[in-house]
């Protein structure tokens, strides 16, 4: 016979999110966010990396 599975301690944090996911409707799902604009780099590129780099 399987043993019975223990029973979790309450949480009130759990319990407001379940009243609020059932009131207000579950949160929106995480979006990707797709860097507008690339920071310029800190340092210049070396001489190797000139020589390097077929651009």
């Amino acid at each position: 016979m399987p043993s019975k599975n223990k029973r979790k301690p309450f949480r009130a944090v759990t319990a407001v999110k379940e009243l609020a996911r059932e009131r207000v409707g579950a949160p929106p799902a995480e979006k990707i966010v797709i860097e507008k604009k690339k920071k310029p780099e800190k340092h210049k590129p070396t001489l190797g990396k000139l020589l390097s780099d077929p651009e």
